[in-house]
């Protein structure tokens, strides 16, 4: 982690759609989408793929666990770590579950228990031994969470919807939105208003300018979008997320060096990555 922060980012997965692991995706990681946050001493986690197994793994089995846990959606890529994620199953740690989607439906809670169930998954929701709490917000609330956090909420355009963040605490601002798809000739309102003069927008930038009119529909975005939105909202930081799994570290490396020369402060997220605003 950075040094003297106490509001740090950490990735833990970046990819998008399905993991990738192997040699080809080595340096930038192969697993889903997985983002951890500190805050003093609070601790918040976006999403559950693939990418929350080491992120569990690293943490203390001998210390309870006190977390908030958001959900941007319930895509399979981005819920499918969740039965893997070792503090879940320790007695006495708490996690809130929090999700702005879906709620007509049952909400996430719902939606866990469809997909971890026969035929589809051996073992049910009751597996996990630590305290769940299940929470539904509307996209667009403002949650106030404690310790002076605040987090913005959005409805993003994405295939039975999703939800961006805006997280402020100690005067600093971090976004996570990923999983949106942006229109061609108009920056997206609800993303400028979200990312308005943001220290750090994480992005969705699984295509290209070139691959996206190919795409539309299938709710992603584009680096060089992040780049114009980031620009029209005078945010001050952009990280790429949510690659694309058919792109090898050779080709993140070249979109690095293009996004860098049209927004200094640029970079593509890879696992392992910690940054403070």
């Amino acid at each position: 982690m950075p040094e003297n922060s106490n509001f740090v980012v950490r990735f833990w997965g970046v990819r998008g759609s399905i993991a990738c692991a192997g040699p080809e995706t080595m340096r930038y990681g192969g697993n889903t989408s997985c983002i951890e946050m500190r805050c003093g001493d609070r601790l918040i986690i976006f999403d559950a793929g693939t990418g929350i197994r080491p992120f569990g793994l690293s943490m203390p089995i001998d210390q309870p666990i006190d977390l908030d846990h958001f959900f941007s959606h319930a895509h399979w890529d981005h819920i499918v770590g969740l039965p893997f994620f070792r503090p879940a199953h320790i007695p006495g740690n708490k996690i809130r579950i929090r999700s702005g989607h879906h709620i007509s439906g049952g909400g996430l809670e719902n939606a866990l228990r469809e997909a971890m169930h026969d035929p589809l998954f051996p073992i049910p929701l009751e597996i996990f031994k630590a305290d769940l709490e299940f929470i539904n917000f509307n996209a667009g609330d403002t949650l106030d969470i404690g310790d002076g956090i605040s987090v913005r909420t959005a409805p993003l355009n994405h295939p039975n919807g999703c939800t961006g963040y805006r997280v402020e605490y100690d005067g600093k601002s971090i976004c996570y939105v990923t999983d949106t798809e942006h229109a061609l000739e108009e920056r997206d309102q609800v993303v400028l208003d979200l990312i308005a003069g943001a220290d750090i927008v994480i992005y969705d930038a699984t295509y290209t300018d070139e691959e996206f009119e190919t795409k539309i529909g299938w709710g992603h975005s584009t680096w060089q979008e992040g780049v114009r939105l980031c620009k029209a909202a005078a945010a001050k930081r952009l990280v790429l997320f949510h690659h694309d799994p058919d792109r090898d570290d050779h080709a993140l490396d070249e979109i690095e060096v293009a996004v860098r020369s049209e927004f200094d402060l640029a970079i593509v997220a890879h696992e392992g990555l910690a940054l403070a605003p």
